[in-house]
């Protein structure tokens, strides 16, 4: 009785100690690309600006 009692709560404390040293989810690998494609849109949408206002100024 005793060693089963054991071995339970050994592997619950086993399944603790994995779950909570994960470093990165899914969720938080999807929501850093997402900003890198935000920051991306944006700076080409800022060059895009540049340009325009590059060909205006000279006419």
């Amino acid at each position: 009785m005793k060693k089963s009692i054991y071995m339970l709560l050994f592997a619950f404390i086993t399944t603790i100690a994995v779950s909570s040293c994960r470093e990165t989810t899914t969720g938080e690998k999807v929501e850093d690309a997402v900003e890198e494609v935000g920051d991306e849109m944006e700076d080409g949408v800022d060059e895009i600006k540049d340009e325009v206002d590059d060909m205006t100024d000279d006419n």
